[in-house]
Order: C-alpha cells, then structure tokens, then sequence
C-alpha cells in the first residue's frame, strides 16, 4: 500500500463550538498516544473521507500537524451522525515504531469453495475480523483467507489456520471458527434462517464444535464412566 499523508490543524474551537467547524466541511478530531498528552485537531472532510476508505482502523498514516513533522497514527475511533453517516469526530492513536501495537484487521476471503460451488452448500462466516499484535512497521491491511480449501462439509478453516507474515500475532483463540460450508437446508430451514439469520449462524458454528469435542474425547469420557461405575458398585 502506498504511503498515505493526511494533513492536520491544531484545534482551538472546542465544545459544543465544534458545530460551526462541521458547517465548513471540517472534522473535530484529537490525537493521543501512550505517555503523550491529548491534542485536539481539525481536519478537512473530503482528504479524510478518502484515507479512511483506504486504510481503515488498521493501516498506518502520517499525520502532518501544522507545519511540523509527521507523526505515524491509526485511525481508533471514527463517530458518525447516526442518520446522514456522516463523520462528526475522529480519534488518532499516535504510535511509537518501537512499541508493539494491537489491533484488528479484517479477513479477506478469497477463492472459490468447491463445496459451495458443486455441492450447493452454504458458507457460513464466523469471523470478519481478528485481533493481531506487531511492530507498526509490520502491521498488514488485511489477512487472505482461502477458501478453496473447503471442498467438503467437513472441512473448517480455523484461526490456527492462518497464514501470517512474520512478526504478526493473531490474539484470537487458535481453535476459534472462521468460516465453513454447512450442507443445503431444506425449505423448512431456509425460512427459519431467514427470520433468524444471525441465530442460525452461530448455532451452526457451536454444533461442530460440540461435535469434534465429543469426538476428540472419547477415552477419557469412557474412563470417566468406567470409575463411575467402579464406585457405585456395592462392597461385598
């Protein structure tokens, strides 16, 4: 991705005196950062709404503050009018190249499931983003998840399963489910799915998990009931 710039004014119009800077087309904003003191800035709107598009929460941006030198941010926190979707403030987390950062990127599924594709099967998206921790000059846009590699219903791609640059750790729990193909539902389900498509979704993820739980532990569940038994045997 190439070098993004974003020009920045410090900001001496604060309070509810911020509205007559929104009415010029610019963005109240402020910068803070571990051990920093918090600066509030302006910003122009079209120059942000086009970074924004660009790098997201999670890709590093020189932020040009007067006519000093730039300082690499992230975009943390973005507030909209709830209505028009507008930007009405914005928050920049100044970051030291030294220091790991923590922050979520988002899963870029890419491929063709030949589950989905031959066998009509349903691909169900567990996760559209994940935690990661690195250096700022290792931080990536997005992570590729390929889903070529679900051609049965059996197959699930899981955090662990992640391909990642060196330098990139992803903090979620390895063992989480990203995404998997669950077979066609019948006409009964689909409509069920439609008024609950949320519900259907993680209620489809915990059944394979509870699945392969059960799966993964049939030995120790048989020497559970085995004492079980022992013990409930009466004495001669």
């Amino acid at each position: 991705m190439d070098k993004l710039f974003l020009k920045a004014k410090t900001r001496k119009i604060l309070g509810n005196r911020v509205q007559t800077l929104r009415r010029k087309n610019l963005i109240p904003a402020v910068v803070y950062g571990h051990g920093l003191k918090t600066n509030p800035l302006v910003i122009e709107y079209k120059p942000f709404e086009k970074i924004y598009l660009t790098a997201g929460e999670s890709s590093l941006i020189d932020l040009g503050i007067d006519e000093k030198d730039s300082v690499k941010v992230l975009i943390q926190d973005v507030q909209t009018d709830p209505i028009s979707g507008s930007y009405l403030h914005v928050d920049f987390h100044q970051v030291k190249m030294t220091e790991k950062i923590t922050t979520e990127v988002i899963l870029d599924f890419v491929g063709e499931s030949r589950a989905v594709k031959e066998l009509g099967g349903i691909l169900v998206r567990n996760l559209d983003q994940v935690r990661i921790e690195c250096l700022p000059k290792d931080l990536i846009h997005s992570i590729k998840v390929d889903i070529s590699t679900l051609d049965t219903f059996e197959k699930i791609i899981r955090v662990a399963d992640l391909k990642l640059p060196a330098g990139i750790e992803v903090k979620d729990k390895q063992e989480e489910v990203i995404t998997l193909v669950q077979p066609p539902r019948t006409e009964e389900e689909l409509k069920e799915l439609e008024e609950k498509p949320e519900e259907a979704k993680v209620e489809e993820v915990e059944k394979v998990e509870k699945k392969e739980e059960a799966e993964e532990k049939p030995e120790e569940q048989a020497k559970v009931e085995g004492e079980t038994v022992k013990e409930e045997q009466p004495k001669k």
